[in-house]
């Protein structure tokens, strides 16, 4: 832990408890996980297992708070989210260091998700003026109005791979739209969220937030089947969002939104500038920020013939110059993987694309050094010679591996780049904007690029077609998918 030694062990101090109605507690049967740095694979802490009577006493929580929050003026739930975006800007270098040892990106970058965070959260307190009503015309005699109400308690899931960004932009829209919310972050980077508890109960209403901590299977399953639940948000994979939807409809019709994977095409045409597109295609892949690990990353890069060979010489060399390096180092660009799991599936895969006959043309395996001889290290890894009947270009692999195609006709890049059950990104580079515009218009994917790769703009809705998700979030549309309509008509 270096410089940051004495630091970390006291921002460490207290999580293996969670937070449930505005107190510190641990889980009713005692039961803990641990939490491991994927950087040295050494443990960190234990975090509570929370179990059926852990979730169900944080519902209660946010049930018996639903009252007096949403008769708060809008603008007040909304200046309390500010006030929570101002602490975790007070605190970036807490958070950013917990996200270092806990996920395995690089510190720099986290801080960078801090100041994310906070501008989204700015930006949903800045929208609470939209939840407003209508008057409908009709009939003499009749008063037809329309209001939106918050459904009451609601629960936010969220993944390792970006941790004290979601679990804070992400219970914005619901808190302002006037509902009280429960949050899981994921099992293997819970104590970002954890640490953002402390500054939660300086701001809120206790039990208006509340922080459950545990897995999946038994965390996860006794929130979306709680029958008091009425609105689950998830951010994972497809699998996971397959089994909420499952699980959900024991405990009741619930109202659902999920953003899921991805395997996002990036076409090049020959008219472009190599550099900049050979940048944006480093970017779009999340190699520096999250290795990888990113839904959104432009992980299938169709190259043109003509400027194939230049381009993945210019590519190959760019990526080399990624600076990888231990997650607490301000200088690394690029961390580690945030497990175990996710190490040894992004090795499978690499063996899986050299086994379909793809060529590795950069990385493939850890780095050199001494540095790398523990942690979930992986080079940022590029196969070329890629076909679509290979696994390495159908599914999702969530680490730094990137394929690369080559193209000549021009209605069959645009099929290839459909031919997936997903479609979250994609990205178009041409500097013939018609022929970007239509080739968009093509494209089966949610959240498109021109000219570029990786950037989310506030108020601009984000989602995916297919098996990539259900609605549309860091928009006004995430706000409105938190308020649910009641209609009353008055004969007068």
């Amino acid at each position: 832990m270096g410089d940051y030694g004495k630091k970390i062990q006291a921002l460490l101090v207290g999580k293996e408890r969670m937070l449930i109605g505005g107190d510190w507690a641990q889980a009713r049967s005692r039961r803990a996980f641990p939490t491991h740095d994927p950087a040295t694979e050494e443990k960190l802490c234990e975090a509570a297992l929370a179990g059926d009577e852990d979730v169900e006493s944080a519902v209660q929580a946010a049930a018996g708070a639903f009252a007096g929050w949403r008769k708060l003026d809008p603008f007040e739930r909304g200046q309390k989210v500010s006030a929570l975006a101002r602490a975790l800007r007070e605190h970036a270098e807490d958070f950013a260091l917990l996200d270092a040892i806990d996920s395995g990106n690089p510190v720099t970058a986290m801080k960078g998700d801090v100041l994310m965070a906070a501008a989204i959260m700015d930006y949903f307190a800045g929208l609470a003026g939209e939840l407003k009503g209508q008057i409908l015309p009709g009939k003499e005699g009749m008063l037809h109005t329309v209001f939106q109400e918050p459904f009451g308690v609601v629960a936010r899931i969220v993944p390792f791979n970006h941790p004290i960004f979601f679990a804070a932009c992400k219970i914005a829209a619901p808190l302002v739209a006037g509902n009280t919310l429960i949050l899981k972050p994921a099992e293997q980077t819970p104590l970002s969220a954890l640490e953002m508890g402390k500054y939660i109960r300086e701001i809120f209403p206790p039990g208006v937030i509340n922080i459950v901590t545990g897995d999946g299977p038994l965390t996860g399953a006794a929130l979306v089947k709680h029958p008091k639940i009425k609105r689950i948000a998830l951010t994972g994979g497809v699998d996971t969002g397959r089994a909420v939807m499952k699980l959900s409809a024991e405990g009741g019709i619930k109202q659902i939104t999920l953003e899921l994977g991805g395997k996002n095409p990036m076409i090049v045409f020959p008219d472009v500038e190599l550099d900049k597109a050979v940048e944006s295609a480093v970017v779009g892949m999340n190699f520096h920020w999250c290795q990888g690990q990113s839904c959104g990353s432009t992980s299938r890069l169709f190259l043109h013939k003509k400027i194939h060979d230049e381009f993945l010489r210019r590519l190959i060399e760019r990526a080399g110059r990624i600076k990888i390096g231990q997650p607490l180092d301000p200088e690394t660009e690029m961390g580690c993987l945030a497990s175990q799991d996710q190490y040894e599936k992004t090795l499978r895969y690499i063996d899986v694309g050299k086994k379909d006959g793809a060529k590795l043309a950069a990385g493939g395996g850890r780095p050199e050094g001494a540095t790398f001889a523990k942690g979930y290290f992986v080079k940022p890894t590029i196969f070329d010679g890629v076909d679509m009947s290979m696994r390495i270009a159908r599914e999702e692999i969530f680490g730094p591996v990137l394929s690369v195609f080559s193209w000549e006709d021009y209605d069959a890049v645009v099929e290839q780049a459909n031919q997936v059950d997903y479609g979250l990104t994609a990205s178009i580079w041409s500097r013939d904007l018609q022929l970007a515009y239509r080739t968009a218009e093509r494209i089966e994917a949610g959240y498109i690029w021109i000219n570029g790769s990786s950037r989310h703009f506030l108020g601009v809705p984000f989602g995916g077609f297919k098996q990539s998700g259900i609605g549309r979030e860091e928009s006004v549309e995430e706000l409105l998918s938190y308020v649910q309509t009641k209609a009353v008509n008055a004969a007068l």
